[in-house]
């Protein structure tokens, strides 16, 4: 095989699906057609094809190929998951809302008991809909791993990405005992001032409306969203010839999922940063984080093979992410951007939240270890409510227990991301000061790290940068 023509075709196949995602996901498109992206790709996810890489030394490409397989194998059911996302429908009170539009309804309900209702109708959806076509995709997947030759999800995983999902387990343990006594003393304060609701009676359904903040939303200004968001590149230096390669669409949309993603359709040239706002400091916090893949992308070196601009180990992409996100409640940012005065309830609400984000994803990890072995899958959605509930504090519920699982345990690639973020903003705040954000040498510095694409793990990039070892237990600081 021709590893060249191979890397040709592996790049129009990435741009036609993230193109396809894009219009989908961004509401522009009822249908998910994929399928006939996959049939005129075949030859790239072709036993033969992963055989061939197999033999050879670029895992990159071979996790491609061999999480393409999977994927090519399980595409009607994926169409068929996306076609019914857009198209159920959510009925409360004499309401109806698109199933996916139910989340930023959700996440703006001021009542508990309609916050509460809409949840429940949102999981028995999940339940009865999405569950038998999430559940066929997963005994597939499974199966097509076990004709690849591992015996295992959690094995392919760990022998192509070079990441030790035990060992980094064994981290993420070690967070959730370290931070179990201080966990509700730190959150509490901010659920009370949001929900006027303690744990006691803290529901899961209230989360969105907590993270949502709206007592805050005077801070966070929303005709100023898009001008911070300019200003911040400004200061760094960032928006000049780069500029056109990066689109934003921010355009409401009822079928638009309530999820923001960044879509790199053409690395570097052609990447959309989409947005659905749903209010106050998380559409400024979500817009940053995904500013940050889309700047990375968008400065990647054309030069590079598609597997170090295209591929290679998300936890570097989110790492970035993670850095601007930050900015949202970053006090000397929110000086200087918003002219924030007291940034104390910004900052508190922040770490509360990041901290049951950390939790939440430790115990997913956990899980998702049982999951994706060998061992038999019945009785996990239990354990899954289990383990989310004794690291959140609250009950939760059973039926997005295939819903909440990336593929291919990229759960891992955030743990990793949210440990390199604090190494990086570290660095940058000892390089360049507590304004590195309005430093263009602070710009110039992530330009060249960003030319680089994924070409380094996320490890082996902090390595050369700082000469420290990534490890999750930065982030009890």
């Amino acid at each position: 095989m021709d590893v060249n023509d191979y890397r040709a075709e592996a790049e129009e196949f990435l741009s036609a699906i993230d193109r396809e995602y894009y219009l989908h996901f961004a509401g522009l498109k009822d249908e998910y057609e994929i399928e006939p992206i996959y049939e005129r790709h075949a030859r790239l996810f072709s036993r033969e094809t992963v055989d061939d890489l197999r033999e050879g030394d670029n895992r990159v490409l071979l996790k491609f190929a061999a999480e393409g397989y999977v994927e090519q194998a399980v595409k009607e059911l994926s169409a068929e998951l996306a076609r019914l996302e857009a198209s159920l429908e959510v009925e409360l009170d004499g309401e109806t809302y698109p199933f996916r539009q139910a989340a930023v309804v959700q996440a703006n309900e001021p009542d508990p008991a309609r916050r509460r209702a809409l949840d429940r109708a949102r999981n028995e959806l999940v339940e009865a809909r999405l569950n038998p076509v999430l559940r066929a995709m997963f005994d597939r997947s499974r199966e097509l791993v076990l004709q690849l030759g591992w015996p295992s999800v959690l094995a392919m995983t760990e022998e192509l990405s070079g990441i030790d999902l035990g060992a980094l387990a064994q981290q993420t343990e070690s967070f959730l005992a370290a931070t179990e006594a201080s966990y509700e003393e730190t959150v509490e304060p901010r659920l009370r001032a949001e929900l006027e609701l303690g744990f006691d009676e803290l529901q899961r359904a209230d989360l969105a409306y907590f993270f949502r903040a709206p007592s805050l939303d005077g801070l966070f200004p929303s005709e100023q969203l898009l001008p911070t968001y300019e200003a911040t590149l400004a200061g760094l230096g960032l928006r000049n010839g780069d500029a056109e390669r990066v689109i934003l669409d921010a355009e409401p949309r009822p079928k638009k999922s309530p999820r923001a993603f960044c879509a790199p359709v053409r690395v570097p040239d052609e990447v959309y940063l989409v947005l659905t706002r749903i209010g106050g400091r998380e559409d400024y916090e979500t817009l940053m984080h995904e500013s940050g893949h889309a700047e990375h992308f968008s400065h990647v070196d054309s030069a590079l093979p598609i597997e170090h601009r295209w591929l290679g180990d998300n936890s570097v992409t989110e790492g970035f992410a993670f850095l601007f996100e930050h900015l949202a409640h970053d006090p000397a940012w929110l000086e200087r951007r918003l002219r924030v005065d007291d940034p104390a309830p910004i900052v508190e609400h922040a770490r509360a939240s990041k901290l049951v984000f950390l939790r939440r994803y430790c115990a997913k990890l956990a899980y998702e270890l049982e999951l994706q072995s060998d061992g038999s899958v019945e009785g996990l959605d239990e354990l899954y409510a289990r383990r989310l509930s004794e690291a959140v504090h609250v009950e939760w519920p059973a039926a997005t227990w295939l819903s909440d699982v990336d593929a291919f345990f990229y759960v891992a690639a955030y743990l990793r991301a949210w440990a390199l973020e604090t190494h990086l903003r570290r660095e940058l705040r000892d390089r360049f000061g507590e304004v590195w954000f309005e430093d263009r040498r602070a710009g110039e510095l992530l330009r060249e790290l960003w030319k680089q694409g994924q070409r380094e793990p996320a490890h082996e990039l902090l390595r050369r940068l700082t000469g420290a070892e990534l490890d999750f237990s930065a982030l009890l600081d």
